[in-house]
C-alpha cells in the first residue's frame, strides 16, 4: 500500500487467458514490478471453472481453465479484473457463476458482470489510504444471450450499431464506408453509473471491450463517442481491450484513453474448426502467423504490448506512464527496459498508430517509463451524424 506522500500506483493490462499446467509461470517475468502496483487491474478473457455446462459455437477449447489457473492471476498481483467480455458465457451460466465465485473467493474484485444487471453494474471501489478508486466495466462485443438481465446472468452491454454505406451510389460492387455508432439506452445506462459513482469515489477508471479486432491501428467512430461521452461524465481514464492487437492512445480533457492494451498473458487453447473448415483469424484476416509462435494465432504486432500506469496523489490521476512489454514464445509477457531494442520496438510502434488515427498522444522517456502527455487539446474525432433508426431510441 502507498505510504505518507507516495504516489498510489494502478497498474492495468489488456486481455488475459490463464490456462497451463503451471499457472504461476505466466506473469513470473513481471511479477516483482507488478508487486509496486497498489491496484493491478485486467480483462479476463476466458472462464475459469471445473464445469462446463455447454460448448459455445466459436471455436474455444473443449473445456474451461481450470480453477487453479486463479494462481497466475495471484503470482501476477491482480486485485480487480474486469469479467465483461464476449467470452464470459462460452461455458454457460454454472461456469460463468463459477469464475466470478473463485476470483472472489481469492480476494480479486469482479467488474462488469454477475447473476443479473444490477449485480453486473455494481462498481468496485478500493480505499487506499483514504484515498477511493472506483471502477466500471462494459462490453461492446456482445453475443446474444451474453447481456446481463434483470432475470439472467451475464456482462454490462455497451452494444453499437453498424451502417455499411455505399459512398458511390451508381457504382455497384464498389467498397462501402462502415459506420458506427452506440446504442443510445446502453450509453445512457454507462452515463448513469458514472455519474452514480463520480460522487463516491476520487479517481473513476473505466474498462472496456470493445474495438475491430486484429485490424491494425483502426478505431472504429463508435469508440470515441462512447470515450467522449463517458469522459464528460466524470471518467478519469479508460482502459480497452479485445482487438488483440494495440490501438492508439488519445488524450481527452486531459484525461486518457486506451482504445487497446491488446494481450498480457493469453494461453490460447486448442480450438475446433469453423464450419467444418481448419481457419483461424490468419485466415479470415490476412496477416501471417509467425511459424516461431504455433501457440500464438496473432499476427507478428501483437506479440509488442502494454502496461498502463497511473499514479494517484492528493486524490486524482497526477501522471500516466506506459511500460512497453513483449510476449515471448511462452506466451509470458516481460517487460522491456530502454536498452533492450524491443523497448523503442514497441514505443515505436504505439507512436505510428496514435499518428496514423490522428490522435494526440505524444510520449516521453523518463527512466525506464513512457510519460503519456499532450500539448494540444484534443480534436474530436468524427462522429457519424447520419439518423439513429427508430428501433435505438
Amino acid at each position: 500500500m502507498s505510504i505518507g506522500n507516495e504516489s498510489i500506483k494502478i497498474l492495468a493490462v489488456g486481455d488475459i487467458v490463464p490456462n497451463r499446467e503451471n499457472p504461476r509461470t505466466l506473469y513470473q517475468l513481471v511479477s516483482e514490478k507488478f508487486k509496486q502496483g497498489n491496484v493491478v487491474t485486467g480483462a479476463l478473457e476466458s472462464v475459469i471453472s471445473d464445469r462446463c455446462g455447454y460448448l459455445d459455437s466459436t471455436g474455444w477449447g473443449p473445456k474451461p481453465c481450470a480453477p487453479c489457473n486463479i494462481e497466475a492471476l495471484k503470482e501476477g498481483n491482480f486485485n480487480v479484473i474486469c469479467f465483461a467480455s464476449n467470452n464470459c458465457l462460452d461455458y454457460g451460466p454454472e461456469a460463468f457463476s463459477d469464475t466470478i465465485q473463485n476470483l472472489k473467493e481469492n480476494n480479486i474484485h469482479v467488474v462488469g458482470a454477475g447473476n443479473n444487471i444490477e449485480e453486473a453494474r455494481k462498481p468496485v471501489i478500493l480505499d487506499i489510504n483514504g484515498t477511493k478508486i472506483g471502477f466500471l466495466a462494459y462490453n461492446s462485443i456482445c453475443f446474444k444471450g451474453y447481456a446481463a438481465r434483470e432475470d439472467a446472468p451475464g456482462c454490462v452491454p455497451m452494444r453499437a450499431w453498424t451502417l455499411y454505406h455505399q459512398t458511390e451510389p451508381e457504382q455497384p460492387g464498389t467498397p462501402c464506408e462502415v459506420v458506427t455508432w452506440a446504442n443510445k439506452e446502453d450509453l445512457r445506462n454507462l452515463l448513469e453509473d458514472v455519474k452514480k459513482l463520480r460522487t463516491q469515489v476520487d479517481v473513476l477508471c473505466m474498462h472496456i471491450h470493445w474495438g475491430i479486432h486484429h485490424v491494425p491501428k483502426t478505431i472504429a467512430a463508435y469508440q470515441s463517442e462512447i470515450a467522449y461521452a463517458a469522459i464528460d461524465a466524470g471518467v478519469d481514464v479508460i482502459f480497452g481491450h479485445h482487438p488483440h492487437i494495440l490501438k492508439g492512445i488519445e488524450i481527452y480533457k486531459g484525461k486518457t484513453i486506451f482504445y487497446s492494451l491488446n494481450m498480457f498473458g493469453f494461453d490460447w487453447p486448442k480450438r475446433k474448426p469453423r464450419y467444418g473448415k481448419d481457419e483461424d483469424s490468419s485466415t479470415r484476416y490476412g496477416f501471417t502467423r509467425d511459424p516461431e509462435y504455433p501457440n500464438f494465432p496473432f499476427c507478428h504486432d501483437a506479440l509488442k504490448t502494454l502496461v498502463a500506469k497511473c499514479y494517484v496523489e492528493d486524490k486524482q490521476i497526477k501522471k500516466v506512464t506506459i511500460l512497453p512489454a513483449y510476449i515471448n514464445k511462452q506466451n509470458q509477457p516481460e517487460i522491456v527496459e530502454p536498452d533492450d531494442s524491443r523497448f523503442a520496438e514497441v514505443l515505436d510502434y504505439v507512436d505510428e498508430i496514435t499518428r496514423e488515427q490522428q490522435l494526440n498522444a505524444l510520449f516521453r522517456i523518463d527512466n525506464d517509463e513512457v510519460v503519456v502527455y499532450c500539448e494540444e487539446p484534443s480534436k474530436r474525432r468524427w462522429l457519424p451524424t447520419i439518423a439513429i433508426p427508430m428501433i435505438d431510441r
